[in-house]
């Protein structure tokens, strides 16, 4: 019976190949991002808690060679980075700390004890030249079973994608004890891939686009109105399930994504508020369409720059195939070096990866957005006007440091869709970033059941 937290080891014994290898672009990009984040670095890392699978051995002895199998599996999980050094290097063989906690009596299933290991584990930045890419707890029942496996990665050698591959894998490991298929690329595999002719063509390709691309954008977006407040950014919540209704109802329409609707309904109130016709839209891309790096186990995201061009005063129908164009412009363009991109951008005299960017950050990162999928709601326009005065709106944390003057994020909500603004508070105070997001919300109704002429939403 486990009563106390205990420390514990996951021994692995893997392939050192191929030992040393350059740092991948997304790595560096990584780098370039923790270091203007400052103190909010500690943001960049990805917790996971997956519980324990039923027909599994739930022991602790069974689950930590699980775990050593699976680090064995993937020399991205026992892979160290030096970024000074411009290097990251595989570990052979060693043993990965692991906690073992027991789970609170009032939480039976060790969900609630879970995420706040979760939590603790991801508040202190990683040591990537000395401590392997990920932190591990097992939360066991007070009989010793463990309930829930704790995982925080450090975003230097997995992407979103990457965790959901090796999560895969750790639950065939708990169940079956192997996994059939050979690993794909890891972390030092494609930092070598990426040094090949054909990888370097592709990144001169991006650079191009981007350098293009950034001089079509204005070089300011939206004004300030009024000294910034301390913290400097806040990040402010509005939960619509009109919007998300009106969303699936566009996209169904016009046979586009909602992420396509989403993104050109915040492009058109940017646009709207700045007095400018060409927006930049900055985006996370996965890079996976890429066919060999679709089962690597690696960083292969980065930004991507969507410059949405509302200069023809579309309507918000007759825009949709244009930033759905655009995306996929965007898309085809994010994956690069970005000490080319640098380089590319001072020999033109452009700011790149510095200071706060004017332009919004946009990412869609619903686990699993059902584009058309209504769920049975009530998808008339009464209804749905109706329970946009059920749309809540909250202000959360606020951050000293940060890299975007506007940033949108579209997330999960128990009742509807959510969009989480984090915004400079010079530009976008908590009470303006509501009047943003509710100029979307509204936005998005009308466009569902009604021509949207361009200005497709009034002015503040």
């Amino acid at each position: 019976m486990v009563r106390s937290v205990t420390a514990a080891v996951a021994a692995f014994a893997g392939s050192p190949f191929p030992g040393t290898a350059p740092l991948t672009w997304g790595q560096r990009a990584y780098w370039l991002a923790a270091q203007r984040r400052g103190s909010s670095a500690t943001l960049i890392s990805m917790r996971r808690v997956l519980s324990m699978p039923r027909r599994a051995p739930a022991d602790v002895d069974s689950v930590l060679r699980a775990l050593g199998g699976l680090i064995e599996r993937h020399s991205s999980l026992r892979t160290l980075i030096f970024f000074e050094q411009g290097r990251q290097e595989v570990v052979a063989g060693g043993g990965q700390p692991v906690l073992v906690v027991p789970a609170d009596l009032s939480d039976p299933d060790g969900s609630a004890t879970a995420a706040r290991l979760a939590k603790t584990l991801a508040e202190q930045p990683f040591d990537h030249a000395a401590e392997l890419p990920q932190r591990i707890a097992l939360v066991v029942s007070q009989l010793g079973a463990v309930c829930q496996i704790v995982v925080v990665f450090s975003h230097t050698t997995v992407d979103f994608q990457a965790t959901e591959l090796v999560l895969r894998d750790l639950r065939l490991l708990l169940l079956r004890g192997a996994v059939p298929t050979p690993a794909g690329p890891q972390s030092a595999d494609v930092g070598q891939a990426e040094q090949e002719e054909a990888s370097l063509r592709r990144c001169r390709r991006a650079v191009s686009y981007w350098v293009d691309g950034f001089r079509r954008l204005p070089v300011d977006t939206l004004a300030p109105v009024g000294p910034a407040q301390q913290p400097r950014w806040r990040r402010c919540v509005l939960v619509s399930a009109a919007a998300d209704t009106a969303a699936r109802l566009i996209a169904q329409q016009h046979r586009v994504t909602s992420s396509t609707v989403l993104l050109s309904a915040v492009a058109g109130v940017l646009a709207t508020w700045s007095g400018t016709d060409t927006c930049g839209m900055h985006t996370m891309v996965n890079n996976r369409a890429l066919d060999r790096f679709q089962q690597a186990i690696t960083k292969l995201n980065q930004l991507g720059l969507v410059v949405v061009d509302l200069s023809g005063k579309p309507s918000f129908a007759e825009a949709l195939p244009q930033v759905w164009q655009a995306a996929i412009r965007a898309y085809r363009h994010a994956y690069y070096d970005p000490a080319q991109m640098a380089a590319a951008f001072a020999e033109a005299g452009l700011p790149y990866a510095t200071g706060v960017s004017p332009h919004c950050y946009f990412n869609d990162i619903r686990l699993a957005p059902a584009d058309t999928d209504l769920f049975g709601r009530d998808a008339g326009e009464e209804a749905v006007r109706k329970s946009m005065g059920r749309s809540t709106f909250t202000v959360g944390e606020g951050l000293d440091q940060f890299t975007w003057r506007l940033r949108v994020e579209i997330i999960d909500a128990a009742d509807g869709i959510g969009f989480a603004l984090t915004g400079d508070t010079g530009y976008l105070p908590p009470p303006r970033a509501e009047l943003f997001l509710r100029a979307v919300e509204g936005l998005l109704v009308q466009a569902a059941f009604h021509a949207a002429p361009w200005p497709w939403t009034p002015k503040p």
